[in-house]
């Protein structure tokens, strides 16, 4: 293995901030340093929640800028990840056509059932194995059909190929991210023709498919030029949807392990060789998205701490109206939720009706009103509300996971930024029932680093390999069950009985012609 150390550039951009990180890879060394963070803050433009896409462009050149002085301008190379699903469409001389639209935008609303009379959703399913949430990229551009962008498009990029190009004037449609969009065939790893066909999606718009690890281009003159760069520097293809380069960037030392990617979303699954595409899958709504190495990141999406956030926010709101405090002590307030009553209500973390932004307390109190639970009455009890809803979803989808897969489960990992809510870790150990290893925070951007790092040569293997390194430099925290499991099976009952009537009321709304635009429709 080669001995001198290896700097290379980690683009991380999630739902609430952007990061520009550097790794520092040498053998039996793998150090991070954050050269520069900046906000991720949508827009909403004449009705429509947009990314404010240029600002956070800007925010990566100014954080390659910083991560060049950083280190002395000896950057091996780049990589990029982001969230899923959203889009760029660009015209036929590259131009952007206009800002991506925000997938908690609402223009995906009745889409899923012009896809469904197109392609019944166990076919969609089966061809795809992607788990149905309202805004896939298949409803989104559905929706956007007929619109002057949509018609005008000569190419469509998802957020971090759009990154890349912008970086390097070179398209690609990563891998990892492109099994998102529902437009792959899990088996074969290349495009579904037969259900882009059935839904009249053009396939030419998407740019030839990059597997991580790919090269991706090499920087612009005038991305050189704004960043201080004074070297040809490459771009290299890793896992581009965050998640994927966190799973990557789970330490495990054994493969039968469950993994837990917590942020605003939470990833709950297994690391599979092969999708699971049957019927009882769909209908438990699991996902086989595409992983580094030929693997599937077989899951579920649940909101995640998406809901204390929003809580936060809404409260943050309301103190700054009565004069108080202008913003919540998140340590305090997860101190008081740790005192407060456990079990006392829980409500389905995966219910659509928490994926839009406002009034997450005031939604949150509906539903335990709903389901005949006692409704939080201070901000302790909603966190903990929350919190111990949290940890039954997680609990729920690792059952459910490895029931469907037929694989065991001996630990559970837990990375990304749930890793600093200590009381969340806990809650998920005793739920499961199972221990849970939590760390690294930073997951995303250290499976972003290796996939690069390995390219270089700077080191060796497949995953497991690449697992040990990150076991062996990284801090992480183990937490074991304890409590009455007994109390968790009594709340997983109540939300799986008010699951039942939730879907009973569906059934009943949709025999009189009646749609609720807020339930899945597969």
């Amino acid at each position: 293995m080669p001995t001198r150390e290896h700097r290379f550039a980690a683009v991380d951009l999630g739902a609430s901030s952007g990061r520009v990180i550097v790794g520092e890879v040498a053998p039996e060394r793998l150090t991070l340093h954050e050269a520069h963070r900046f906000p991720n803050a949508p827009v909403r433009l004449l009705g429509t929640l947009h990314w404010d896409i240029l600002s956070l462009y800007q925010g990566v050149l100014n954080g390659l800028k910083a991560a060049a002085v950083h280190t002395g301008d000896s950057l091996t190379s780049i990589g990029i990840d982001t969230w899923a699903v959203d889009y760029g469409l660009l015209a036929a001389d590259g131009a952007l056509l206009a800002n991506p639209v925000h997938y908690r935008d609402t223009r995906t609303t009745g889409a899923a059932e012009k896809v469904a009379a197109a392609l019944p959703p166990q076919a969609l399913y089966a061809a795809t194995g992607i788990q149905h949430l309202p805004f896939n990229t298949i409803y989104q551009l559905i929706a956007a059909h007929g619109t002057p962008a949509r018609t005008a498009a000569h190419r469509l990029l998802l957020i971090p190929d759009l990154i890349s190009y912008w970086l390097t004037g070179e398209p690609g449609t990563e891998l990892t991210n492109a099994s998102t969009t529902q437009l792959i065939d899990p088996r074969t790893r290349d495009w579904a023709t037969p259900v882009a066909r059935a839904l009249g999606i053009d396939l030419s718009l998407f740019p030839p498919l990059r597997h991580p690890g790919d090269p991706a281009g090499t920087l612009r003159q005038d991305v050189l030029a704004e960043t201080g760069i004074t070297r040809p520097l490459p771009v290299t293809a890793v896992g581009s949807h965050d998640t994927a380069s966190a799973v990557v960037g789970v330490p495990a030392t054994t493969p039968d392990f469950a993994y837990i990617a917590t942020g605003t979303w939470s990833l709950a699954g297994l690391e599979l060789d092969a999708p699971v595409l049957t019927e009882e899958s769909r209908a438990a709504n699991f996902t086989n998205e595409l992983g580094v190495d030929g693997t599937v990141r077989y899951l579920r999406n649940i909101m995640g701490l998406w809901m204390l956030q929003e809580c936060v926010r809404t409260w943050d709101t309301e103190n700054t109206r009565t004069t108080q405090a202008a913003s919540t002590d998140l340590t305090a307030l997860l101190h008081a939720a740790a005192q407060a009553t456990p079990l006392r209500s829980v409500v389905d973390a995966g219910d659509p009706a928490f994926i839009a932004p406002h009034h997450m307390p005031d939604r949150i109190a509906d539903a335990c009103r709903r389901t005949g639970q006692p409704v939080p009455r201070t901000p302790a009890e909603t966190t903990r509300c929350v919190l111990d809803s949290l940890a039954l979803a997680h609990r729920r989808a690792i059952e459910d996971a490895t029931r469907l897969s037929g694989r065991t489960v001996s630990a559970v990992h837990i990375v990304g930024g749930g890793v600093h809510n200590t009381l969340l870790c806990q809650l998920t150990a005793d739920a499961c029932g199972l221990p849970v290893i939590a760390g690294p925070a930073e997951a995303a951007a250290l499976g972003n680093v290796l996939v690069q790092a390995r390219t270089a040569g700077a080191i060796t293997g497949g995953l497991p390999e690449l697992r040990a390194l990150l076991h062996s430099t990284q801090p992480l925290r183990q937490y074991e069950p304890t409590g009455d499991h007994s109390a968790w099976d009594r709340a997983a009952a109540r939300l799986g009985d008010a699951r039942v009537t939730r879907a009973a009321n569906g059934q009943a709304r949709a025999a009189t012609g009646q749609v609720d635009e807020e339930e899945p429709c597969a």
